[in-house]
Formats: structure tokens, sequence, C-alpha cells
């Protein structure tokens, strides 16, 4: 009996969880399509090394999704020069990726991992699990080298993101100064 006490409180604390600016990202390990191989990717790999930008998307083979990730991996060589990984993910399985990605014109040359978060527990650890549906909501994160969460944008499922956008929030993250609204690279941070 103290044990399922222990367990539900423990569960309850879960479900309080909240993420926060500043604070540390779910760590996770996860297998994922990486061009046409299957590896194991955790995010402490970049721990110390590179911000990492994770999105997440739906589902494959649906309409929204290849027009994100297409982009995603198109400017990856843009995060690349900014010492951001991007990394893709839903709640599909490696296999369907992979199906998904071989089939689909726009995705045979894919630059960017995607993960497999087949078990939920990433999408739930980040709290944009649509649990109705098993998917997740379309969130965005970005993660400084330190594993500390520095933004994070979530959309419900019938709207794309800007990858601009994230990229101007990059930017802005990583002049570690102030930046004013519709602030981008090369304009002057406030001066305070």
């Amino acid at each position: 009996m103290v044990l399922q006490v222990e367990k539900m409180v423990l569960q309850k604390e879960d479900e309080n969880k909240v993420l926060q600016i500043g604070k540390p990202a779910p760590d996770f390990k996860v297998e994922a399509l990486v061009g046409k191989e299957f590896k194991e990717i955790r995010l402490s790999d970049y721990k110390g090394k590179k911000w990492v930008c994770l999105f997440f998307y739906p589902l494959d083979f649906t309409f929204v999704c290849p027009t994100e990730i297409i982009e995603f991996s198109n400017r990856g060589k843009e995060f690349a020069e900014r010492n951001c990984q991007v990394l893709g993910a839903s709640t599909d399985s490696k296999f369907s990726h992979l199906g998904w990605c071989s089939s689909h014109p726009g995705l045979k040359d894919l630059k960017i991992p995607l993960l497999a978060d087949y078990k939920k527990q990433i999408a739930c650890d980040y709290g944009i699990l649509k649990e109705d549906l098993g998917a997740a909501f379309r969130g965005t994160f970005l993660i400084d080298p330190d594993g500390n969460l520095r933004f994070i944008y979530i959309t419900d499922l019938s709207v794309g993101r800007n990858v601009d956008e994230v990229l101007r929030v990059l930017d802005a993250l990583q002049t570690g100064e102030l930046t004013p609204c519709q602030w981008k690279k090369g304009d002057a941070p406030l001066k305070v």
C-alpha cells in the first residue's frame, strides 16, 4: 500500500512538471532516421558542444508536416553556421520515417535527423502530446549548449511554423544582448 501511494505521488509530480525557460531540457535517447540509416541520438550528445533546435511535427504522411521538414532541412546549413543541430521528431516509428522519406520526393535527400518518438515519451516530457490523437503538437524548442531551454514555441496542428523566425530568435539569443521587437541579425542591440 505504501509503495502504491508513493507511486501515485511520483506520478502526480510528473504531471505537474512544467518546462521553463532557463531550466534543463528533458534529455532523451531515441532511434532516428539519419539519411537512409537508423542511429541512436541523445540530447546529451550535444551538451557542451552545440545549440539544438528540436522541432516536433504531428505525423508522417500528412500535408503541412513535409513543408516544415523540407524547410528545416533546406536551411540546415544556416543552423549549422550558428553551431546549431536541427532535430525533427514525431511519434511515428523509424520505419514509418524511412517509408515516408523514401516515397516523398521532397524528403528523399533529408539533411536532418528525424527522431522516432514511437513510445511518445519525448512528446510527453516536452508537454506537447495530444493524447487523443497520440501525436505531438507543433513544438519548437531551442536548447543552448548547457542543455537549457531558451525558446519554446507551440502551435496547433493546422499551423505551420516560420523557420525564419526560429533563426531570428536563435540569432538574438546568441548575441547575449537585449534585442528589440523585429530585431534581426545585423541590427544593433538595445543600449541601456
